[in-house]
């Protein structure tokens, strides 16, 4: 029922072209999923993705439980009949977002007990009670407590995690059991074994400790498995240390038929060093997916390094905020993330498409002139041309990455990308 297959390998680098079966159809690989997170991806109808050429899409777990139920879309048939979309879909377990969203996330800029700075972890962290004495060198004992005690925290036990709705602020229990039937009840052809989440703050035997969870719960979800026409995909963990990671990597791939990479990314250089030490331990009859990750100097590293599947939400996040992917050939960089601001006074007057040469709805349709506009006048349509767009970009620039890989000219594609 499932078969993964690679068609050419490049011979340059660890990239690779790949076929993966499904009960809903083929995916060829490398592929960008892009995020559905509640049986949509925002702004965006089932058609618009078909037409845009995207293969597979991903729901979320703890979002799609939360509301409208799992219950309610396995009787109205599975995410993929529920949202009008008969190709295949991918669900996560809902372990991130029961940390992100359980816990609570805040903008800092910190730095821990030993003077590291927090600032380059994320944008925004994870907050867990274990994490106060932590913050007690860059802010008062005052505020920590007070941060702390404003903050529904979620409760890690050895099976699983209490947490509370960012809805309504109810009470729930997740654990591997749970989040295995639900996606079973979502229906979902690839699905995510329930995982830890470290905080970019613990140290190595904090760390530790969480990933030692992660395979107990990844033991725990295969167990708990009763459809045979679902592909479960383990994750690998470790944070920033390398040994957790390959530990993780041999575990991962030991158990599950399909393999994936999570946790915090700290940097660019330590993402593309966590891909480096996990792949050698991954068999090659298995897909990789780097789960959170899209932006396009990431996705030819990480195609580069030899990784398969990508997800994110950033190019319907940025679309919805007048930021617009643009190619090499019209300004695209890695010093501006490939972006333009179409919210930018030089746009005003600006005939050209938001990417000449770029065969989208929008750019085949519209002005930069046009949708800058419908930004400055908080128009609804400029969301979502700016989302197709972005999706279209993405996706379609992985489509090329997939090209050059059987062409054996990714190493001449990337360098005409990434300087």
């Amino acid at each position: 029922m499932f078969n993964f297959r690679t068609i050419q390998k490049d011979n340059k680098t660890k990239a690779r072209a790949g076929v993966l079966r499904t009960p809903h159809g083929e995916i060829l690989t490398p592929c960008f999923i892009p995020v559905g997170t509640q049986a949509t991806v925002k702004t965006l109808s089932s058609l618009d993705l078909q037409d845009i050429g995207a293969q597979i899409v991903l729901g979320n777990t703890y979002h799609l439980n939360l509301r409208p139920g799992a219950d309610v879309v396995e009787k109205l048939g599975g995410m993929g009949k529920f949202m009008g979309w008969k190709s295949p879909t991918m669900t996560d377990s809902g372990g991130f977002q029961v940390f992100s969203l359980g816990v609570a996330q805040r903008k800092i800029n910190l730095q821990d007990k030993t003077g590291r700075k927090l600032s380059k972890f994320a944008k925004s962290v994870f907050l867990f009670p274990s994490d106060r004495q932590f913050l007690l060198p860059s802010i008062t004992k005052t505020r920590a407590e007070k941060l702390h005690n404003r903050l529904k925290q979620a409760t890690v036990k050895e099976d699983g995690v209490w947490f509370y709705s960012h809805i309504d602020g109810s009470k729930h229990w997740f654990d591997a059991d749970i989040s295995i039937k639900l996606q079973e009840q979502l229906g979902a052809d690839l699905i995510v074994a329930f995982d830890d989440h470290e905080s970019p703050l613990w140290d190595y035997e904090q760390t530790k400790l969480s990933v030692e969870r992660t395979h107990r719960w990844g033991l725990a979800s295969l167990a708990a498995q009763k459809r045979s026409d679902q592909l479960i995909y383990g994750v690998v963990h470790g944070g920033m240390y390398e040994d957790l990671r390959k530990d993780s990597a041999r575990f991962t791939d030991k158990y599950f038929n399909a393999v994936s990479i999570g946790g915090s990314y700290s940097s660019k250089q330590i993402l593309y060093a966590m891909i480096n030490w996990c792949v050698p331990y991954f068999a090659q009859d298995k897909p990789r997916h780097l789960l959170g990750i899209g932006e396009v100097q990431d996705l030819f590293e990480a195609v580069a390094r030899g990784m398969d599947f990508f997800d994110c939400v950033a190019p319907t996040r940025r679309g919805r905020r007048g930021s617009f992917y643009v190619s090499p050939k019209n300004g695209g960089s890695t010093r501006n993330n490939f972006t333009i601001n179409i919210r930018n006074a030089k746009y005003k007057l600006d005939a050209d498409s938001i990417d000449p040469g770029c065969q989208c709805y929008t750019c085949q349709h519209f002005t930069r002139a046009y949708i800058r506009h419908l930004f400055v006048a908080d128009e609804l349509l400029g969301q979502r041309l700016g989302s197709y767009h972005n999706v279209y970009f993405i996706v379609n620039l992985v489509n090329r990455i997939r090209d050059s890989i059987l062409e054996g000219s990714f190493a001449n594609l990337k360098k005409e990308w990434i300087h």
